[in-house]
């Protein structure tokens, strides 16, 4: 028996502002939409991954606070990581912690995206 990676589903506030935030600031296309003018899914691709941001139901819990058990966060390699920061920066992105040099050959930061979803970029080489 084998298994391979299919989807990160994503449930949000408002579907359709988290997927225009996916695509404006990571570069995210959209493959998909279920429902009509608020739809129910918004499907993306984000640099091969496939997401699936559902519109979340009256009553759902907010998201975990970090450190939390469960999925912590979504890690996203980036050729140049202060250029990244100061691109995110500009479009008014605070970040969750700023560039950490790891090890030799790994730098890191962190910002929240929409709904509360924490998002690592990262450097490598």
């Amino acid at each position: 028996m084998g298994y391979r990676y299919d989807h990160l589903h994503l449930r949000s506030r408002d579907a359709a502002a988290a997927a225009r935030f996916y695509g404006e600031v990571l570069g995210a296309r959209e493959t998909g939409r279920e429902g009509g003018e608020r739809p129910s899914r918004v499907i993306l691709d984000l640099g091969g991954m496939t997401m699936f941001i559902e519109q979340a139901p009256e009553g759902t819990g907010p998201a975990a606070t970090p450190p939390n058990l469960g999925i912590e966060h979504i890690g996203l390699r980036v050729e140049d990581i202060e250029a990244t920061v100061a691109d995110l920066a500009g479009r008014g992105i605070p970040l969750v912690s700023g560039i950490t040099d790891v090890r030799p050959g790994l730098r890191i930061a962190f910002f929240e995206g929409p709904d509360g979803v924490r998002i690592e970029i990262l450097q490598r080489g």
